[in-house]
């Protein structure tokens, strides 16, 4: 892709200098090149003198005017800013003493030729961009983008734009898996909604699979009666399910597979609980498809807890909480947890504490990681 369409996208190979940056010896700032041996002792009440010239290469006491990236020229080993200068009479004085190299951005000094400016499998920022121009580099080679598809599941939802029928929810579920997906970089396909019918999800699932590289699916994979997507999956391939049912809380009902060679993620039809179940499962499945070299993890911060917060014994418990900067230090309050269908305390929160599934909670004031979703409040 072009170095213009390359943010974001992961890196298919290494970005390897041409030639050295810089390529010569240049001025960094705007001023005089000339010998540091010549200003030694210069001050402003004791101005050391110069003669300025044009030529190409600098004898003693000689100086010649460069702006910043110009070559340094031949004999001249330091360059003097503008500010520490004064032109009179054709001459020059300059009023600070230099040490060897000062101001010069030596050859090289940046990057070497022959050595790696970024390693296959990094996501691109502005920065590895603005090096790969710098080493002449107008396009680079990336990874496709992965294909996720999503499939939502339940007589009870309705589709966005719709008018719902009589107990019908809108389905808000594939919307935010594909967001999340987008904003890893992934591309997704919205393969809409299935009725809890074995032989319609199966036919979606499949039609699914067909142009994608991966498949999320969301509700339908609890113990009820009409939880059909894992015996839909196990009818369609070797070898299906993997695992069913997670020591997590939300998203126990999680269930992991594999049909066609691509990974297939089943996710509870419960928001929150679909939610936990990605950033366990499906962020280090979809950064793996994307071409990255690791997982890329949510940032975290150390806070402290504002409230007790109880949890179960044996099941690794994720906790929503609203991260705020106060007297200088994190402070973590916990959001109401209403459940895991309650969508509002997600845009409540900006972050998670996840307790390890030895303990019963977290204790006012102790410490804990928070994992960031957005971004700290002030007070």
């Amino acid at each position: 892709v072009a170095l213009e369409e390359a943010l974001g996208r992961v890196l298919a190979e290494d970005v390897v200098a041409k030639e050295d940056l810089p390529r010569f010896d240049k001025s960094a700032v705007d001023g005089y090149a000339l010998k540091f041996e010549n200003s030694i002792g210069a001050s402003q009440f004791k101005p050391a003198i110069f003669q300025l010239t044009e030529n190409s290469e600098i004898q003693v006491n000689q100086a010649k005017q460069v702006w910043t990236g110009n070559p340094i020229p031949k004999g001249a080993n330091a360059s003097v800013m503008l500010e520490n200068t004064k032109k009179l009479d054709g001459k020059l004085e300059v009023w600070s003493q230099l040490a060897p190299g000062d101001n010069i951005s030596r050859k090289g000094e940046d990057v070497n030729k022959g050595e790696i400016a970024a390693k296959v499998g990094t996501r691109l920022n502005p920065y590895h961009i603005t090096l790969a121009a710098a080493l002449g580099y107008s396009e680079l080679q990336v990874y496709t983008k992965p294909k996720i598809a999503i499939l939502a599941t339940g007589n009870e939802l309705a589709e966005i734009g719709t008018a719902p029928e009589g107990n019908q929810i809108f389905d808000s579920n594939k919307i935010m898996l594909s967001a999340i997906c987008q904003e890893l970089g992934a591309e997704t396909i919205d393969c809409g909604i299935a009725k809890d019918n074995l032989e319609e999800i199966m036919e979606k699932i499949k039609k699914a699979l067909q142009t994608s590289d991966a498949l999320i699916t969301t509700g339908g994979t609890s113990v009820g009666g009409l939880d059909l997507v894992p015996d839909a999956v196990n009818s369609l391939g070797k070898p299906g399910v993997i695992t069913h049912g997670m020591a997590l809380r939300p998203a126990m009902p999680t269930a992991l597979a594999v049909l066609e060679g691509k990974p297939v993620m089943i996710l509870s039809g419960n928001p929150v609980a679909a939610v936990v179940g990605f950033e366990v499962f499906g962020r280090p499945a979809v950064c793996r498809l994307l071409g990255l070299s690791r997982t890329e993890q949510r940032p975290s911060v150390k806070a402290v807890m504002a409230r007790k917060v109880s949890s179960a014994l044996g099941r690794k418990t994720y906790v929503r909480v609203l991260v705020t900067m106060k007297n200088g230090e994190f402070v973590a309050e916990p959001v109401s947890a209403k459940g895991s269908g309650a969508i509002s305390t997600m845009t409540l929160s900006n972050g998670f504490v996840i307790v390890p599934e030895n303990r019963e909670g977290i204790t006012e004031g102790e410490t804990v990681s928070v994992y960031m979703c957005g971004n700290w409040k002030v007070e």
